[in-house]
């Protein structure tokens, strides 16, 4: 199943943060760490 249905699932209120993670074989902590989305990353100042 793809990844971006099942968490659209979970968005829509379809499906629980329980079976949103067992769906994509994840614990509910590393599950909110992928909804939070890709950490910021540092700013380059130094670099061209």
């Amino acid at each position: 199943m793809d990844k971006r249905k099942v968490i659209a699932a979970y968005r829509r209120g379809l499906i629980s943060v329980q079976e949103c993670a067992q769906i994509l074989g994840l614990d509910n902590v590393e599950l909110l760490g992928h909804m939070r989305g890709p950490e910021p990353t540092l700013s380059k100042a130094g670099k061209k």
